[in-house]
């Protein structure tokens, strides 16, 4: 394609301008963040996390299922799991009272394998039941007052890094990743195979910058893409009833571009991924179960490929989502709103295991589970132990920490 032809057609797409807006919302290239793999400016030993978000509000109740408890089976009749059909997993006493979904069968045995730590009943003070506040407290890490800055932003903001030391894999940049001073990165990726003139991902001599820039994103853009048409396509959403991000399971293909990014030494410290669609409040049980099914095949294929790898080794996953359920089912064997959950951390550097008291499912908060953790301490000890960052600079001064998972 000629030069005048193709920029004909980038400024009639608006691609000149829509890159204009997306430079200054942090939009990168994959080859821009690859680009960083030849920076000396980490330490040799220096570890990576990887954040997922689970969009919807997971049942932590169906997910590490207290099976041998009786309130448990009174509380959810219908969509109750019984002892037989359950993970069961062995905590470091002996005892046998949890157990995982019976879609989380890599989840279990990396359990087993002692790389996965459970964090038991973690909540914010005075939790919001709305999906929106909830996750902005999450994101924001302020559960007192309104935050307009995410906790990773903060952490952008207090080690002056560049916009690539945390990226997102998502089609927006999320609020975890917005600073006062510095904005992470995003590469979004689509779930579509794009049909462009290969021309338009060639740079031409003598064209301005936001048109170069343009192309290098619609090469990157194709290469996504490729990606994407090669992995198996998932079914349609679990449930029409769930009334959460669609389940459009994108997450192979973002773990996968983080995997690669990881194993060519790039500078990220902190990369964003996410899932979403766990919003059940009718049919939960085999449309949750699907659903985690997805999250586990990816998360485990990707904690897999990690520990291959002197870079991988030093990957730590960190999973959450805005809030539990109830503990009593509804009327349409689904589950409302609710608070406290578990968060998940996984890879080579975590010690396995259970951390936190579970829950009490009689002695609850108008029908919610009273939480034991507070989600401070988590991010705390994310930041000291594997961003190694004072997290004090980054949570108001917070110094609650975890003992044992890192």
């Amino acid at each position: 394609m000629d030069t005048l032809t193709r920029r004909k057609f980038l400024i009639a797409s608006g691609v000149t301008a829509g890159a204009a807006l997306a430079a200054g919302a942090g939009a990168y290239t994959l080859k821009e963040i690859l680009d960083t793999a030849g920076w000396q400016d980490k330490a040799p030993d220096a570890k990576t996390l990887v954040l997922i978000t689970l969009y919807g509000g997971n049942d932590g109740l169906s997910t590490v299922i207290p099976y041998a408890d009786p309130a448990y089976q009174a509380a959810r009749p219908q969509l109750a799991y019984q002892p037989g059909e359950v993970l069961h997993l062995t905590g470091a006493s002996g005892d046998v009272t949890l157990g995982l979904n019976p879609g989380l069968k890599g989840f279990a045995d990396l359990f087993n394998r002692k790389s996965l730590a459970i964090l038991r009943g973690v909540e914010y003070p005075k939790p919001d039941h709305s999906h929106f506040r909830s996750m902005d407290i999450w994101q924001t890490g302020s559960p007192t007052s309104t935050a307009n800055t995410g906790w990773l932003g903060r952490w952008l903001d207090a080690t002056g890094g560049d916009a690539r030391h945390a990226v997102s894999f998502e089609p927006v940049l999320p609020v975890v990743l917005a600073g006062s001073t510095t904005a992470g990165a995003v590469v979004p990726t689509g779930g579509r195979q794009v049909q462009v003139p290969a021309g338009l991902a060639k740079p031409q001599s003598g064209e301005p910058p936001l048109q170069a820039r343009a192309a290098r994103a619609y090469a990157d853009l194709i290469e996504c893409d490729a990606m994407v048409s090669k992995l198996p396509q998932p079914s349609a959403s679990p449930s029409a009833k769930s009334t959460g991000t669609a389940a459009v399971n994108v997450l192979d293909t973002q773990l996968d571009l983080v995997a690669r990014c990881v194993e060519a030494g790039v500078a990220t410290r902190a990369f964003s991924v996410s899932l979403g669609g766990f919003d059940f409040h009718a049919d939960e049980k085999d449309a949750q179960r699907s659903l985690l099914g997805r999250l586990d095949t990816a998360v485990t294929a990707f904690v897999n490929r990690m520990a291959k790898t002197d870079n991988g080794r030093k990957v730590v996953v960190a999973i959450y989502s805005e809030f539990g359920r109830r503990v009593r089912a509804n009327a349409s064997d689904g589950t409302d709103h609710g608070t406290a959950s578990d968060v998940f951390l996984l890879g080579t550097p975590v010690k396995g295991g259970f951390y936190g008291a579970q829950p009490s499912l009689t002695d609850l908060d108008n029908g919610d589970l009273k939480f034991s953790t507070d989600f401070r301490d988590v991010y705390a000890t994310l930041l000291a132990d594997v961003l190694g960052t004072d997290p004090g600079k980054v949570l108001g001064g917070w110094t609650g920490r975890l003992t044992g998972p890192l």
